[in-house]
């Protein structure tokens, strides 16, 4: 594409919302891929770039970019030893990728692709789930301060619609930012793209970005390449060290993935998107999934009576509970609680927000009719409802490593394993609370409760050692441990491996060993949500 008109004729980004309504796809569809004629890319030539940061503060400006986050921004590394030494810029932004894995995460379509290839979004239905940002493998999407709603760099579209280059574009004094349709052989991105040699970031990842680098050295694509500056400060600039930020850069010192010597010199820090709220829902989904659950199979298998209260009114009533607190937790994590209908109204059905939504709907309607049942006496009836009600338990408890794995920004929670640990865990919930209840459920289906609850101890145990000592295919996957085990999160992952396993402490002691681990379960679920996300992506 060729230069355009002067920035001081662009359309102003209050128009942004025309721009939205006209390039949505149609309702009940979504845009995969550039369908059209059009696919708009960008090469970014870091043999000409100069670090001037002109791309940055125009994104700013054109974008009403409030401060303390970014659209595009560029980091430098220093590379080398004294004297041989240079800096390398890399420009880092959206990718605008082919398999957008942030539009597919999202539950209400608020990210969506255009025909063209442009990821773009639509901030009247976003519920600030920041799903897309767990899912984007660049980091690229923050949440605005402002308007509390998803946010990434989107092509300036406001200025394409109306044939004009981006801002950054516009201002970049060395031309070092290129944009054109890849789909036009005389275009001058397709001649560099097609021609010479680019680079892209995590190709791994199967995103296929649309955002190219030229010349761009190793050590600044590779976000953990470069070793982390001790110390709080850049060159001219403060990092901010915090549980809720990150902080690019390998952060063992003296660590690093380049064979160069190569530190960083200049990044931002970014959010953490998910935080305790999350750690603890994934808790209070165990108690929810395991406990009721395991009490039908205990009247199924181990002749504890349909008509006990256990399984008439304490099992449906306690799931029932727990299963409205993990309801609580995942709407006030919303940076828009307010719209947590859309799920529901303007669902987006590849998504396992969504998914998980209509799961746990399905099971909370199945334990408050057997609630209802128990209370009026109709206790011959929960037998029948039992089997849709413990597979709706498994479910609720398995749709997390779906939800998990749709993150694939975080290497820790691609793990297979991750199914079947969170079936081993809620089996352990619901069998050490059910022997809680030993006055109510008889003693075989006591034995039977113990016997559950102290092996599930030793396949929890046997899953987080594979976990921590096998070795892990991704550098990312290997630092989210690092970072669980040794570092930020060391305290509450052994503190919760520890309470684990003085589970066994049940044998004396039954209330002592059943709530120790229900305490050291909670503490490890939090250090592993975390340290999936102390991984550094830009």
């Amino acid at each position: 594409m060729t230069q355009m008109q002067n920035p001081v004729n662009s359309v102003k980004y209050r128009e942004h919302e025309e721009v939205v309504e006209r390039s949505r796809p149609a309702a009940g569809g979504r845009h995969v891929g550039a369908r059209g004629s059009e696919r708009w890319v960008k090469v970014l030539d870091q043999t000409r770039c100069i670090g001037c940061h002109a791309c940055t503060t125009a994104c700013k400006s054109e974008n009403e970019v409030p401060l303390g986050v970014t659209r595009t921004y560029v980091k430098s590394v220093d590379v080398g030893a004294f004297p041989n030494v240079r800096r390398a810029f890399q420009v880092t932004r959206c990718n605008q990728c082919e398999n957008p894995p942030c539009v597919s995460a999202c539950p209400t379509g608020a990210m969506y692709q255009r025909a063209d290839g442009i990821v773009d979004f639509d901030k009247k239905i976003c519920i600030g789930c920041k799903a897309c940002m767990a899912a984007c493998p660049y980091d690229a999407i923050f949440i605005n301060p402002e308007d509390h709603s998803a946010e990434k760099c989107n092509f300036c579209a406001h200025r394409i619609e109306v044939g004009l280059e981006p801002a950054c574009v516009v201002v970049c004094p060395t031309e070092a930012i290129l944009i054109g349709n890849i789909k036009d052989p005389n275009s001058r991105v397709a001649k560099v793209v097609q021609r010479e040699h680019v680079s892209v970031r995590k190709g791994e990842k199967h995103t296929r970005p649309a955002l190219y680098y030229k010349g761009a050295h190793g050590a600044t694509l590779d976000p953990i390449a470069a070793g982390r500056p001790a110390g709080s400060t850049f060159m001219w600039s403060e990092m901010t060290e915090s549980p809720k930020t990150v902080n690019s850069g390998h952060p063992e010192i003296g660590h690093h993935n380049s064979s160069a010597a190569a530190k960083l010199s200049y990044d931002i820090s970014h959010s953490v998107p998910w935080g305790w709220k999350v750690s603890l829902y994934t808790w209070t989904k165990g108690v929810a999934s395991g406990f009721y659950p395991f009490v039908l199979l205990l009247s199924y298998f181990a002749k504890l009576s349909f008509a006990s209260e256990m399984t008439r009114v304490i099992g449906p009533l306690v799931s029932l509970a727990f299963l409205a607190i993990t309801g609580v937790l995942l709407i006030a994590d919303l940076k828009h609680p307010e719209r947590f209908y859309l799920l529901f109204t303007h669902p987006q059905s590849k998504s396992w927000l969504v998914r998980g939504g209509i799961i746990i709907t399905i099971y909370g309607a199945t334990l408050f009719g057997s609630f209802v049942l128990g209370l009026t006496g109709n206790s011959s009836y929960i037998e029948y409802l039992g089997p849709i009600t413990m597979i709706f338990g498994a479910l609720t408890a398995l749709y997390t490593a779906f939800l998990f794995a749709q993150s694939k920004a975080r290497d820790l929670w691609q793990s297979p394993m991750l199914g079947p640990i969170l079936l081993v865990q809620a089996t352990l919930i619901g069998s050490g609370i059910t022997a809680l209840f030993y006055n109510y459920i008889g003693a075989e289906s006591y034995r039977v409760a113990a016997d559950v609850f102290l092996a599930t101890l030793v396949a929890h145990s046997i899953f987080v050692l594979a976990e921590i000592s096998i070795p892990h295919p991704t550098a990312g996957a290997h630092l989210a441990v690092y970072e669980m085990t040794r570092a930020t999160m060391a305290k509450y992952f052994w503190f919760g491996v520890i309470a684990i396993a003085l589970g066994f402490l049940f044998i004396a002691s039954p209330v002592v060993g059943v709530l120790i681990a229900l305490v050291g379960l909670l503490s490890y679920e939090h250090a592993f949500v975390q340290s999936g996300q102390r991984v550094p992506l830009a």
